[in-house]
């Protein structure tokens, strides 16, 4: 009976790289002998059912040893073979596996943009169950290539980060700026949704390795432009200011390189201009008054206006004692009466209100 265990059954050397390996053969010699690794176990399967299983170590086929394989006797061959599919299963932790993509089109609550987001990095895959693996994706996937198993769960894992980074940013939990913050607890999010759909087939994610999450090139400058605004708005007390401000200070770097290559600037400076005047009125802004190629753009002081000048009219700053303009003391003089009928007149009359005499001095 020697010659009958002379048939050795394991995975070849060019194979074990695979997630499952199908012994070709499906009449089993009884008495052969199945070298299962440490890796490593194999499942009988008749019919679509999983019907024996063995762990690491040498086995030998034989109904003695494996009670259930009684049920596999091929009765034509006089009880010397069985009859069924012997799949090896590699229960080893796969690392390094890539994933990456777009993810969605997201609405972000604090800026109200919608933004695009992409993910890439990497995640290992194990078998949690190898029969119920084996029964729900055999006929439907290549369990021999090892690319089409990882490709499908990476496609997975992408879903489930893409609904899992949306309600985080629409709930408020994650700011979109500070994603990077938050991936210790998007990782367990996205495990966690991902462990739950691959629970029916058998498979799980024990970790992911290295991965980001990242804004969209062009949306990333547009967020930052917008928050940069914004913050510069609320120190300049409204958009006016701000918008004056950035027309000044472009019209200035403009002067100061002899305005070439500045006549878009230029042209939005006026645009600028034109529309701050027709929202107030007509009247220039006081924070855009003209400026000399020689001297760069200042804002005007903030001063309260001082006392008009009661011969001239002329406004005066604050603490002059004397008029600008004519010299007059700008100390408010005591009342005037009319020389004619007494009746007290006012400050700038040049004739009396009551008998209408001239006034002196008027």
């Amino acid at each position: 009976m020697a010659w009958f265990e002379r048939e050795f059954i394991a995975v070849p050397e060019d194979r074990k790289n695979q997630l499952v390996f199908k012994w070709p053969d499906l009449n089993i010699r009884r008495y052969s002998r199945v070298i299962v690794n440490a890796d490593e176990m194999a499942l009988f399967v008749k019919s679509g059912q999983v019907v024996a299983t063995m762990g690491p170590g040498r086995h030998r086929v034989d109904a003695d040893e494996l009670p259930v394989l009684g049920a596999l006797v091929d009765k034509v061959t006089g009880g010397n073979f069985y009859r069924a599919e012997l799949y090896f299963v590699s229960t080893r932790e796969a690392p390094g596996i890539r994933f990456g993509g777009r993810l969605a089109d997201i609405f972000d609550p604090v800026s109200e943009q919608v933004v695009t987001l992409r993910a890439f990095g990497e995640f290992s895959l194990s078998v949690r169950d190898a029969g119920e693996m084996l029964t729900s994706l055999t006929g439907s996937a290549d369990l021999a290539d090892p690319d089409i198993v990882r490709s499908w769960t990476g496609d997975l894992l992408l879903k489930s980060m893409k609904v899992a980074v949306t309600q985080g940013i629409s709930d408020g939990n994650w700011q979109l700026l500070g994603l990077s913050a938050q991936l210790q607890p998007i990782e367990s999010a996205v495990m966690k949704q991902t462990n739950i759909a691959l629970y029916e087939y058998g498979l799980r994610i024990p970790r992911m390795g290295n991965f980001d999450i990242s804004l969209d090139p062009e949306d990333a400058e547009r967020i930052k432009r917008l928050a940069k605004d914004v913050k510069y708005i609320q120190l300049a007390g409204d958009f006016q200011r701000y918008a004056a401000g950035e027309l000044a200070l472009g019209a200035s770097q403009g002067f100061a390189h002899g305005g070439h290559g500045a006549d878009g600037g230029f042209l939005g400076a006026a645009l600028g201009l034109g529309a701050i005047q027709q929202q107030t009125g007509g009247h220039p802004s006081p924070w855009h008054q003209p400026q000399s190629a020689a001297a760069p753009a200042q804002l005007p002081p903030a001063a309260d206006a001082g006392p008009d000048c009661a011969h001239c009219h002329t406004t005066n700053p604050v603490g002059a004692k004397f008029c600008t303009n004519c010299g007059k003391p700008l100390t408010p003089p005591g009342p005037r009466h009319c020389a004619n009928c007494g009746a007290e007149l006012a400050a700038a009359a040049k004739f009396c209100g009551s008998c209408g005499t001239r006034v002196s001095g008027g």
